[in-house]
């Protein structure tokens, strides 16, 4: 039986890390947590299949992670979400693998992981 899908997520709320976590998890994902852009970068994404990102985080954001990510291996979709509300987000945001306004709907965030590995979209 193949491996499910590993999903990285980036968030710098402990609690977004765990909810998230428990709801890939349920829908059969396995999940990598990380509280920093840093400590992702450090770990290294081998074997990531989808990465999930918060957009505003201390340090790094997460569009300079999206962009790291997509100068060393541009086939690995990034999911962008942000509880900012700004419009020049989502401009930002266009050609991500997907972008999501938190809060959003737990079966909303199943549906495009799905979507978004089943294209290889990135």
């Amino acid at each position: 039986m193949p491996n499910p899908p590993l999903i990285a997520i980036v968030d710098n709320d402990p609690n977004v890390l765990a909810s998230l976590s428990d709801l890939l998890e349920s829908a059969a994902y396995d999940t990598r947590t990380f509280i920093s852009v840093a400590s992702f970068l450090t770990a290294g994404f081998e074997g990531v299949d989808l990465l999930i990102t918060d957009i505003g985080m201390p340090g790094l954001d997460g569009f300079e992670l999206r962009d790291a990510v997509r100068n060393a291996n541009p086939d690995l979709p990034v999911l962008l979400i942000t509880g900012r509300h700004e419009i020049v987000d989502e401009e930002r945001a266009k050609g991500a693998g997907g972008f999501l306004r938190k809060p959003f709907d737990g079966d909303r965030l199943v549906s495009v992981v799905q979507g978004t590995l089943a294209s290889g979209q990135a």
